[in-house]
């Protein structure tokens, strides 16, 4: 049987990752102006960059075993974790670069990289926490009512089963504050990456979000190396690393907002000085 604390806070975990792209457009519509175009290509932008090149990639580097097993993380663990928060940081940051590229030729404001940010960091939200969640909850019922045995007997299926069981409740609840953690830390590198496409003087935020990026990863793939084992020592990891970001992310907006008062300052100007010329 599964505890039914467990599945609770599954349920909490599926709907925050699930909930909190919405509520924060909602919430953040107004206010700064988001548009729904920025939101759909920030959530195409990681499905192409981060679930279909990246994992191309990754197929030929890593050479997974047919039971998806990878065996750089057995015979040298620390190369695999460098491999795996180079190739995230390189492909998701470059993704938001050419997506920004894009977008500034009809989309300029803060609320241009927030809702960009929205969408990559939601989607990943809903389809590498929520949907999950969502099966195992699916998965526990089945258990607790007698329907296992339409599980089937799939090895990986039992392997789940086993985890629903033997797992601490509480540690269900981790994979939605980490979401929350990893949709702040997109939200706030897509700010850097906007801030560097749409300042010639500040192109370096591009590099910087790279690294930073592949500074966040690195507790996550040392987990999945084996080489960490506590969750909350990694949640905790990666609170402390969002914090700066955070703060940069702030002023970057503030830059932001400078650059487009120039540039409707100048449009203004443009438009008076033909008026003149007309007349």
């Amino acid at each position: 049987m599964v505890p039914g604390l467990s599945i609770f806070l599954m349920v909490v975990s599926a709907i925050i990752s699930l909930g909190l792209p919405v509520a924060l457009f909602l919430y953040w519509r107004k206010k700064y102006d988001l548009k729904i175009v920025p939101l759909l290509v920030g959530a195409a932008t990681f499905i192409l960059f981060a679930l279909v090149l990246q994992q191309i990639m990754h197929f030929f580097v890593l050479s997974p075993n047919p039971d998806g097993s990878i065996r750089l993380i057995a015979n040298d663990p620390a190369i695999f974790v460098l491999y795996g928060v180079l190739a995230a940081g390189i492909f998701e940051e470059t993704g938001r670069f050419i997506a920004f590229h894009i977008l500034k030729r009809k989309y300029t404001g803060t609320g241009t990289g927030l809702s960009y940010g929205i969408g990559h960091g939601g989607i990943e939200a809903i389809l590498l926490a929520g949907l999950t969640m969502i099966g195992w909850v699916i998965t526990s019922i089945l258990i607790n009512t007698g329907y296992g045995a339409l599980l089937g007997g799939d090895p990986n299926v039992l392997a789940q089963v086993n985890v629903l069981i033997g797992s601490d409740s509480i540690l269900f609840l981790a994979s939605g504050i980490e979401r929350i953690i990893a949709v702040a830390m997109h939200i706030s590198l897509s700010m850097l990456v906007w801030c560097a496409v749409k300042v010639k003087s500040k192109m370096w935020l591009y590099p910087a979000a790279i690294i930073l990026h592949a500074v966040f990863n690195i507790a996550p793939a040392m987990f999945q190396a084996g080489m960490l084992e506590n969750i909350w020592v990694i949640e905790g990891i990666l609170f402390i690393l969002l914090i700066p970001v955070a703060i940069a992310a702030y002023f970057v907006c503030k830059i932001i907002k400078r650059e487009d008062d120039k540039e409707n300052i100048a449009d203004t100007e443009t438009v008076l000085e033909e008026n003149i010329t007309a007349e």
